[in-house]
């Protein structure tokens, strides 16, 4: 089955590895156009493609078209290529933003084109690690319907799977998966810091505590979140955790109030898990509300 050309209006890490993964799955490819020349020819050459700044010279060849560039610019970019006629009915346009719905490029319709967000549930530090990690993810699909099968199928030509979301639902999607990807790494950035004071470099603490985190995953991926809670509030340990606040006070404002937040929030997990009754519940919540008061 033949598959239709695409073209990449954005040749960062995601725009860069759809288009090398699509290449290498029979998936021809138009061209790679970005404001960076330079960038668009060194994925482009390799994938023996055309490249240039002006991107409706290759979305106009295409069947498919992904525009990858940064949130801020998606519909400033499908307008300019709407008003240079780089569009034409019939083609399918997607942006891979995971905040925005598909109406962010709702000057691809006016053309005749549909519009759709497809956006890889997945943490791309680099083009490589894009490489390493875009097939096998799962991907949110919103949009045209007229889009979304084109959408399945190349979710499924990536190896992944795919669920679809309705567009008010976009951002609230999205701030779970900061939760899940960015806020971890702030946590262990904040972990690892701790660590230095008491004489470990930021490397050491990461070597240290990776078995933890990496046993806490694996955890979770068994049992659930709730089920795999261990620890002071989960044992309604409550003169540890104050142990805990006690100390934080002298690192500085902002971690105490992290720890204090997530020791509220995670009251609530060890309820749900059952480990502690409601009655100890209150006692660990005041714990952590007397911090507060007391400041």
């Amino acid at each position: 089955m033949n598959k239709p050309k695409i073209a990449v209006v954005g040749a960062g890490k995601v725009g860069s590895a759809l288009a090398c993964l699509l290449h290498r799955r029979g998936y021809p490819v138009a061209g790679i156009a970005s404001r960076s020349i330079s960038s668009a020819g060194r994925v482009a050459r390799e994938l023996h493609a055309g490249y240039t700044d002006r991107p409706e010279e290759v979305t106009r060849e295409a069947g498919i078209v992904f525009i990858t560039t940064p949130d801020r610019e998606i519909a400033g970019v499908a307008a300019g290529i709407a008003r240079r006629e780089g569009f034409r009915p019939g083609q399918v346009v997607f942006h891979t933003s995971g905040v925005h719905s598909a109406d962010e490029i709702d000057a691809v319709r006016r053309c005749g084109a549909f519009a759709a967000s497809l956006h890889p549930l997945q943490s791309l530090a680099d083009f490589k690690t894009a490489l390493e990690h875009l097939p096998g993810s799962y991907f949110a699909l919103e949009g045209d319907r007229e889009a979304l099968p084109v959408a399945e199928q190349i979710v499924k030509d990536l190896g992944g799977k795919s669920f679809f979301i309705a567009p008010e639902d976009k951002a609230l999607y999205h701030a779970a998966a900061v939760i899940a990807s960015n806020y971890l790494v702030s946590l262990m950035h904040l972990a690892t810091g701790l660590y230095g004071r008491f004489g470990l470099t930021r490397e050491e603490a990461f070597r240290a505590l990776s078995p933890l985190v990496l046993g806490t995953i694996n955890n979770i991926a068994r049992v659930g979140p709730a089920a795999a809670l261990t620890g002071p509030v989960s044992r309604g340990d409550g003169t540890t955790l104050e142990g805990h606040l006690e100390v934080l006070k002298e690192v500085g404002g902002l971690e105490l109030e992290i720890y204090r937040r997530l020791g509220l929030y995670t009251v609530k997990v060890a309820l749900e898990k059952g480990s502690i009754s409601a009655g100890q519940g209150e006692t660990l919540a005041g714990i952590f509300e007397e911090v507060k008061n007391n400041e």
